[in-house]
């Protein structure tokens, strides 16, 4: 349908002066991106789509650069025909960045449900209409600070806690104990994420004592790439084990590192694995090996919205990431996504990604913007 069909595509490189966190020692504190594409349909449809990008002492462009020369393709191009234009995009001879095909694909499937005039969980095919969320902290500054906000979080409806730490595992297994020992009545989950930052001796020393304090799951404890360390690990802890989910995202690669026997479950995010297209394909795996997919959501709300909404189509997902505190994740947003107070997550019901952008605070944090309507 011609009406379906893009005319023009803006990108803005978002950059707001919000609080800023960082979830490990060696870390200075980032500089959170927004990377949004916002693209209008002979008919007037308008879809969007955000990626987060986290740098230290700056903000990222290499997002929007990196999707300029893919946006000609876009023009003209049809929600109707995502899938093609995904593999059209996927090889085309350039430094290639997964979160700009990631874009794309986002916005396309934007663009669709609300063609259906659905929410995009909807137009996938619920499976449900609310997932539990868990609280994914910043690093904070003592064990103290840590028990206290856990507190903080249960009182808000939370129902399990992930914990970003120090990354040094003395003062982390320091942390976790102490956390259990204030909590031990089993009412509250926990899971640990260390960022990929462990040595092997390390890693297994912290999952034989994650698996005695009965965490849920232990996040990337070694560099996603470290496939032989992962199977070793996971012959000496029973604890569950997960990747970052940053680097080994396609399924190819991914179905050898599940015949290997690395991972437990799986973790990937819609907008840094190439979008919704190839994630459906990823949970599908992992629905047939018996796993679950704990996406990823740290970003801003477009962020949260897109891992949302799969989680909401597709039955394999445990916990919605929501990190906290919630502000600094929010800009630009009129209808962020919170959790009820039985810890609860839902998407706003509009058609799409449902995310209702505030425009003029938008356009007055963006740092960098451009516009496509096609070349000869």
């Amino acid at each position: 349908m011609k009406n379906l069909e893009i005319e023009r595509v803006t990108v803005y490189v978002v950059g707001p002066e919000t609080e800023r966190h960082t979830w490990a020692s060696d870390m200075h504190p980032q500089y959170m991106t927004n990377t949004i594409l916002r693209a209008r349909t002979r008919g007037g449809l308008e879809g969007i789509a955000g990626v987060a990008s986290l740098c230290e002492f700056d903000f990222d462009r290499t997002v929007a650069e990196t999707v300029r020369p893919l946006l000609p393709y876009m023009i003209g191009a049809s929600p109707d025909r995502r899938e093609w234009l995904w593999h059209k995009l996927v090889n085309r001879g350039i430094p290639g960045s997964l979160q700009a095909q990631s874009a794309i694909d986002i916005l396309m499937w934007d663009l669709a449900a609300k063609a259906a005039g659905l929410p995009l969980y909807k137009h996938l095919g619920a499976c449900r209409d609310s997932v539990p969320a868990y609280a994914s902290t910043p690093l904070y500054a003592d064990a103290p600070a840590y028990v206290e906000n856990v507190h903080r979080l249960a009182e808000e409806g939370f129902s399990a806690v992930k914990f970003h730490c120090w990354c040094e595992y003395k003062r982390d297994m320091a942390m976790v104990r102490a956390v259990r020992k204030t909590f031990g009545d089993g009412r509250l989950r926990f899971m640990l994420d260390v960022e990929q930052r462990y040595e092997r001796s390390d890693a297994l020393r912290a999952a034989k004592e994650l698996e005695a304090l009965d965490f849920f799951w232990f996040e990337a404890p070694l560099l996603d790439q470290d496939l032989a360390g992962y199977r070793e690990l996971r012959k000496y802890s029973s604890v569950p084990i997960i990747p970052a989910g940053n680097t080994i995202v396609s399924s190819q690669l991914i179905e050898i590192a599940l015949d290997m026997g690395c991972w437990t479950n799986l973790r990937v995010d819609a907008t840094t694995a190439g979008g919704i297209t190839p994630v459906l394909k990823i949970m599908g795996l992992a629905e047939a090996h018996g796993m679950t997919v704990e996406l990823q959501s740290w970003g801003y709300t477009t962020t949260q919205a897109a891992n949302l909404h799969l989680m909401l189509a597709r039955p394999n997902c445990t916990y919605f990431e929501l990190a906290v505190p919630y502000a600094a994740f929010e800009y630009g947003c009129q209808n962020p996504i919170r959790p009820g107070r039985n810890g609860q997550v839902t998407v706003s019901g509009l058609p799409g990604l449902g995310v209702e952008v505030d425009w003029p605070a938008i356009e007055a944090a963006t740092i960098f913007k451009y516009e496509e309507t096609g070349r000869s």
